[in-house]
């Protein structure tokens, strides 16, 4: 006869934060991913923030972030309540700063839980929560010469 007990499995890990991260180097894919496996999670969803060569209907030529010093710790309060609401077996998110190009990787993040759609619903909760509450801040810089401060008050 099968057991009704649910595998601890289902639920999130002790520890999932794995990584979090303000960088000024490039960002790598493998890292994140690698960060967040876990042979409990059926589902793991990667999000990537690219520099895209557009931005309200002008060019863009480049773009800089810069942060303040409490971006790091800030990202951990957000993943913090992220892992509070779902079950997360693994979480990783890093956030570039520096000067960008177009193409270039400026945030990178990643859950893994026990099923898709609660991994889906994390990570997405994740990103918007970063975008919207960590102090990061874009300037970008425009192919006509304008520019503007992207999140900055």
């Amino acid at each position: 006869m099968a057991s009704l007990d649910v595998h601890p499995g289902e639920f999130a890990a002790l520890e999932p934060i794995k990584l979090v991260a303000v960088r000024d180097e490039a960002l790598s894919l493998d890292e994140v991913f690698r960060a967040v496996g876990d042979d409990s999670a059926g589902g793991t969803v990667l999000f990537v923030g690219t520099v895209r060569d557009h931005d309200g209907g002008a060019d863009v030529e480049g773009l800089g972030y810069s942060c303040h010093p409490s971006a790091e710790a800030e990202i951990r309060r957000v993943a913090e309540k992220v892992v509070a609401e779902f079950p997360v077996r693994a979480l990783a998110a890093v956030h570039r700063v520096g000067d960008l190009r177009v193409g270039d990787l400026a945030v990178v993040v990643a859950v893994s839980c026990p099923h898709r759609g609660e991994a889906f619903a994390a990570c997405r909760k994740l990103i918007d929560d970063l975008k919207r509450e960590v102090p990061i801040w874009k300037h970008q810089t425009f192919s006509d010469g304008t520019e503007e401060w992207v999140g900055a008050c």
